[in-house]
């Protein structure tokens, strides 16, 4: 899986799994209609159900992150509110 680097805009490798791993046989329901249309547009369905399983762990990890992230902030925007920054009677403007 690829994503875009904002900076630079090129695509930089951002792997979340080991692609290396060995496969593992599994049952799966689809839906019928869905799977004789991807069939029909010989559309590879193990590898699109791992991309899109790739995509929805991304973005999990990454709510997760945010959330701690959030939290962090808003300790450490209590402590400020209450302590002030280390340099507000250094500062000059």
């Amino acid at each position: 899986m690829r994503i875009n680097d904002a900076h630079k805009g090129e695509a930089v490798s951002a792997v979340i799994y080991d692609e290396s791993a060995a496969k593992q046989a599994t049952n799966v329901s689809i839906n019928s209609d869905l799977l004789r249309q991807a069939r029909a547009l010989k559309i590879n369905v193990s590898r699109a159900a791992e991309e899109r399983l790739a995509e929805l762990i991304r973005a999990e990890h990454e709510r997760v992150l945010r959330e701690e992230i959030k939290a962090s902030l808003e300790v450490y925007n209590a402590h400020l509110a209450e302590h002030g920054l280390f340099s507000d009677g250094l500062r000059l403007f």
